[in-house]
Order: C-alpha cells, then sequence, then structure tokens
C-alpha cells in the first residue's frame, strides 16, 4: 500500500510539472483596467476602462526556430500570400536541403519578417489566435495601470531589449526583470507585436474588443510595444502603431508575434 501511494505521489508531481509548462501560456486574470493616456499621443487618447474576460497570452514570443518548423509543415505561402520574406536580408530563417532552418545562433531569438497573415496562420495552426491590442496592453501594464510591464522602473538592458542596433535581437527569456508579475516575458522591446486588432478611435467599445480573423477593410491593423532598435522613450505600454494590409502583408526586422487563447 505504502508502494502505491508513493507511485500516486510521484505520478502526480510529474502531470503536475508536465501541465504547468504545457504550452508555454499563462493565464492573464479578467477584469477592469485603464487603457490608454490622455498625455500621449491623439491615438492614445482618452484613457478608458476597459474589461476584459481571462485569457492566456504565450510567455515569449514565437522564436525562429518555432517558426521555421511550422513553414515545413504548412509551406511558404497561404491563401492571402506570402507568411514569411526569405529573401528579404534581414531574414534569420532560410531554407536548406528543402527545409527551412533557423540561421545559427539566431533558433531562439523572436521571429522576424513575419507578416501579419503568416503570425496569423501560425496561431490558427496551434488552435490559437493572435492578441487583441487590449489585452496585449493589460498583459503589459496589468489591472494596477504600470507605466512598464516589469512596473515603475526606467527600462534598463536587464528588463528590455533596446536601444541596438539594426536587426540586433536577442532571446526573449533572457531577462527576467523584464517579466510581468504574472509571467510574461519580453512584452517590451526585442521586437514590436503584431495584434487582432484594427485601428479604431478610443474608448473601445466591447464589439471593438473582438479578436480578427481576416484583415480589416479600410483599417489598418494595430502593432504594439517597440523594437530591439528603438530609443528608450518609445518604450511605452499605450503606444499605438498600425500598418494598413501592403504593410502588414510583408514582414519586418521590427515586428515579431505571440499567440493567446480565450478562455481560462
Amino acid at each position: 500500500m505504502r508502494r502505491v501511494i508513493a507511485l500516486v505521489i510521484v505520478s502526480s508531481l510529474v502531470l503536475s510539472t508536465v501541465a504547468a509548462g504545457a504550452g508555454d501560456f499563462v493565464r492573464i486574470a479578467g477584469g477592469a483596467f485603464v487603457m490608454g493616456r490622455d498625455d500621449g499621443a491623439p491615438e492614445e487618447a482618452p484613457a478608458h476602462r476597459v474589461t476584459l474576460s481571462a485569457f492566456r497570452l504565450q510567455i515569449r514570443k514565437v522564436t525562429n526556430r518555432e517558426f521555421a518548423e511550422y513553414l515545413n509543415a504548412a509551406g511558404l505561402n497561404g491563401p492571402d500570400g506570402r507568411r514569411y520574406d526569405d529573401d528579404d536580408a534581414d531574414a534569420r530563417i532560410h531554407r536548406r536541403d528543402g527545409r527551412w532552418i533557423a540561421d545559427p545562433g539566431f533558433a531562439e531569438h523572436p521571429a522576424v519578417e513575419v507578416s501579419w497573415f503568416g503570425a496569423r496562420d501560425y496561431c490558427v495552426s496551434k488552435g490559437r489566435r493572435l492578441p487583441t491590442e487590449a489585452e496585449w496592453e493589460r498583459a503589459a501594464r496589468g489591472l494596477q495601470g504600470a507605466r512598464y510591464p516589469w512596473g515603475a522602473a526606467p527600462p534598463t538592458p536587464e528588463r528590455a531589449v533596446f536601444g541596438r542596433a539594426y536587426n540586433a535581437t536577442d532571446r526573449g527569456e533572457a531577462r527576467p526583470a523584464g517579466r510581468t508579475p504574472e509571467g510574461v516575458e519580453d512584452l517590451l522591446g526585442n521586437l514590436r507585436e503584431w495584434t487582432a486588432s484594427p485601428l479604431l478611435p478610443y474608448p473601445l467599445s466591447q464589439d471593438a474588443q473582438r479578436p480578427l480573423t481576416a484583415f480589416p477593410e479600410g483599417a489598418p491593423v494595430v502593432v504594439r510595444g517597440a523594437s530591439h532598435d528603438d530609443p528608450a522613450e518609445n518604450l511605452s505600454v499605450t503606444r499605438r502603431r498600425f500598418y494598413e494590409r501592403r504593410v502588414a502583408s510583408a514582414g519586418h526586422h521590427f515586428v515579431g508575434f505571440r499567440c493567446a487563447e480565450s478562455g481560462p
């Protein structure tokens, strides 16, 4: 009997460990938070309360290695065009001996040169989706409205990847000091991130928070966060960048992505 009990305990511990790391996602609690600001760019105003349901967010941005694996399974081109700009000089994934492989030294860096459509398709292939901009901002500033994902302290190289040379990305998990209290890493800096939201004026309605599954008609998509080659003053959890379809159909050296899941 003692042996059976011991086996049950050990099995439970193993299952708990597997479940804790499965999918590399963390739960973001639902609730109301203040989105936007009144003392920034016009498109960031007015500051207003937004209520979100709980969701799950990928801890780190999708890496070159992960996206290379996806390209091997799904192909370079999708129904909406190219998923990845492999012919761009900034690309970190290339086809060798018939397979897509991340360049040496960049496998665990966040993937660059992925189009909005490629990012969307990758998340869908995993049974997930891109986060909305409201979800991204909620994860980045918390329910208490923090100035940065890690709190109130100013950006430093120990907290975020910024102020670097062109295309000088870094691994996403290398800066635990930049984590949010809920455990999301690399939210501000390294690469900006595609979202599943069209650019709409604030305040956002509940309907406006629904994630896109197709590119919006007559509106650009929102990009959040900051890049490795942005200066410190550009690191803001409220800043809204936005790209029309032509720009979103291409990849860029300063834009990456992560996936999200609805529900608890």
